[in-house]
């Protein structure tokens, strides 16, 4: 392996931050981070871009800062792709098995998953992923690895994700301009459970929530594989929006004082317990009880929640996530979220951060990173695979228990 094969990079471009992780592949298989860049992020509203310039200037300072820490040229990216534009759904493949011996190949499975992504779709849309969820042979179901068995028919279920060509090309155009190629765009939902999800999760079924600056995106993972994906709307910067309004004051300081003193659920926080209030205008700081920030921050973390528990049961998965929900991005770090999501979620909440990196480990320990460091463990996981073509729209590659047999397809 060449030496400048050894490097990943993920790049996480959000509403609020940009975030660039710089992976090393050890001869051992191992996976160390050894660079990181962070940058405001500008020109970029709910994972769309809004101000090309803007947001290349804000892409490749963060770049800049991950080849400074990391010691080497960035030249290439794994960019995830999220906001609002991003669509997903289920579809079915079928198709004969050839040869005499009825034995299914990897050539059949490969033609029933062409069946299943051959949909139409609207125009100005375009895959982003193909992810097998699992087969049916004849009339035996729930079959992971076909390949070998005997039969006449074969059926897979897979989940098909979709984003506006216009958005991922705008987006994969500011990364150029930052002077970097995109070698790989991957749904932003896909990237954070590689890093925040356990195996034993995807199996007995989990909903994976990132909690953006402008949007909150998640997926519902169960036997495995990934079964929906979806976003709302809403939110970290929804936070300090509140907070500013009803305080009356800047938004920057608003932004540092939910940091500081946010919390998601009032009761979690002392009655007597006072902060330090900033003022519009040069006017002098006000001291007020902290609850009063509480009380502002809670009805929208009820908001976020109740959309994404309607969305998941108009999806019909409200009975399978018997593993519960892992939050992850920088607005699950708002104190009390994970408290209030339990309670009306009524299932097991934790917070999710990265694990299975070494090197610079305890610096990405953080929600913050779950997606740029899922971005380089999903590269690392994908390696040997050639992408069908660079750029928006780069098809995507088989999750779980199918990656190994399935690798050189795509």
């Amino acid at each position: 392996m060449a030496r400048k094969e050894r490097y990943l990079v993920g790049l996480d471009v959000g509403t609020s931050k940009v975030s660039a992780i710089v992976g090393e592949m050890m001869d051992d298989g191992t996976l160390d981070i050894i660079g990181i860049g962070l940058a405001d992020s500008k020109g970029i509203r709910r994972g769309v871009v809004n101000n090309v310039d803007s947001a290349a200037e804000a892409i490749k300072r963060a770049l800049d800062e991950a080849e400074l820490t990391a010691g080497v040229e960035i030249d290439t990216v794994h960019l995830a792709l999220s906001g609002a534009h991003v669509k997903a759904f289920n579809s079915r493949g079928v198709v004969a098995v050839a040869g005499r011996s009825r034995e299914i190949t990897r050539e059949d499975v490969k033609r029933a998953i062409d069946a299943a992504r051959a949909v139409a779709l609207p125009a100005g849309r375009e895959i982003l992923h193909v992810l097998p969820q699992d087969f049916v042979v004849d009339d035996q179901d729930g079959v992971a690895v076909p390949v070998g068995m005997t039969g006449s028919r074969l059926e897979v279920n897979v989940h098909v994700v979709t984003g506006s060509s216009s958005s991922m090309q705008n987006m994969v155009a500011c990364v150029n301009r930052a002077g970097v190629e995109v070698g790989e765009t991957v749904l932003e939902q896909l990237a954070a459970s590689e890093a925040v999800l356990t195996p034993d999760e995807k199996e007995l079924g989990v909903a994976v929530v990132d909690i953006g600056g402008g949007t909150t995106d998640f997926a519902v993972f169960e036997r495995g594989s990934l079964w929906h994906t979806g976003v709302v709307a809403v939110g970290g910067d929804h936070f300090t929006n509140d907070i500013a309004v009803g305080l009356r004051m800047p938004i920057p300081e608003a932004e540092k004082l939910k940091r500081r003193s946010g919390c998601a659920l009032t009761s979690l926080v002392p009655e007597d317990e006072t902060m330090e209030v900033a003022s519009i205008a040069g006017r002098r700081a006000r001291l007020m009880p902290r609850r009063v920030v509480s009380e502002i921050l809670q009805p929208r973390a009820e908001e976020i929640c109740h959309l994404l528990w309607d969305e998941i049961r108009k999806a019909g998965f409200e009975k399978s996530l018997h593993s519960g929900m892992v939050l992850t991005g920088g607005g699950s770090m708002l104190e009390g979220m994970a408290e209030i999501a339990e309670q009306i979620f009524d299932l097991p909440v934790r917070r999710g951060e990265p694990e299975g990196v070494g090197g610079l480990a305890d610096h990405v320990n953080s929600p913050a990173f779950g997606t740029s460091v899922g971005l380089v463990m999903y590269a690392h996981h994908h390696f040997q695979r050639v992408p069908e073509r660079v750029g928006a729209g780069v098809i995507g590659r088989f999750g779980g228990r199918l990656r190994t047999m399935f690798k050189e397809f795509f």
